[in-house]
């Protein structure tokens, strides 16, 4: 997915920094360019973010748009995932974000100008078996960025979170899936039905990486970038469906929520 967007950026006529742990790599995948930029960076590590960074603006002068793309996906049941692997998971797609986006701020900041996206999921929106380690981590993802949103906007920054569904990268490979390291006999037959899944979709994805990419570019590049962007069908039927689900839970109880204010609290317009 990263590869695309570099090169609608690209193609748009956009400056491109490209960065990856493996810089040979992301050349070989996105060729020579003269508005390109190849760097390493390891999300991990915040030197790495703000060498990153600082080649960028040696380069470009600036850094308009920050692109937080780099993810990776841990499958299975909440048992049967360590606690290392919960770290993990959360590493990578939370505090990796985290990361770089600290990295970049301050230039941001200085050009009183910029837009931060993140690359969500729609399990950032609603949680599904097999899913809790990235779930937890997309949740966490949207939540910080949604408080980010109101601290950065006094700056002339925008935010936007982005929730693809399910596009044909290669995120359900088994290069890029690890899956549980524990085994609980309860969990067999689930296990089974939920791996067979997570294979059954790897290349038969719905979505075109290329088309988001180019949909992203547009949108980034508009007057008003939305806080949110559902990217797929199947996304914007979740988004649809978790409304209308907390709205019905919402009104469910709505007497018993209303009712448990001190009784000389003064009621709320």
């Amino acid at each position: 997915m990263g590869v695309e967007f570099a090169r609608a950026a690209l193609a748009a006529g956009h400056n491109v920094a490209a960065t990856g742990r493996n810089p040979d790599s992301v050349r070989s995948a996105l060729g020579e360019h003269e508005n390109l930029l190849v760097t390493a960076l390891d999300v991990t590590d915040p030197h790495s973010a703000e060498d990153a960074t600082a080649a960028a603006v040696a380069r470009f002068g600036r850094i308009d748009v920050l692109l937080n793309n780099a993810g990776s996906f841990v499958a299975g049941f909440f048992e049967e995932l360590t606690t290392e692997q919960m770290r993990s998971q959360i590493d990578t797609n939370l505090f990796g974000p985290m990361t770089v986006t600290r990295a970049v701020l301050p230039v941001m900041r200085r050009q009183h100008s910029g837009l931060l996206i993140a690359i969500s999921s729609a399990a950032g929106i609603s949680g599904g078996a097999s899913a809790s380690a990235y779930a937890a981590s997309k949740f966490a993802l949207e939540g910080w960025m949604e408080a980010l949103s109101g601290e950065v906007a006094p700056f002339g920054i925008g935010t936007m979170i982005v929730e693809p569904g399910f596009f044909r990268t290669e995120l359900l490979t088994p290069e890029s899936t690890t899956f549980g390291e524990l085994s609980i006999d309860d969990y067999d037959e689930a296990r089974a039905q939920a791996n067979a899944f997570w294979a059954s979709m790897d290349g038969k994805q719905a979505g075109d990486p290329a088309k988001l990419a180019r949909a992203l570019v547009q949108l980034a590049g508009s007057a008003e970038p939305p806080l949110r962007w559902a990217a797929g069908e199947d996304v914007v039927q979740g988004v649809e469906d978790k409304a209308r689900l907390l709205l019905a839970q919402v009104e469910a109880h709505r007497e018993l929520s209303m009712s448990l204010a001190h009784a000389d609290a003064k009621a709320v317009a």
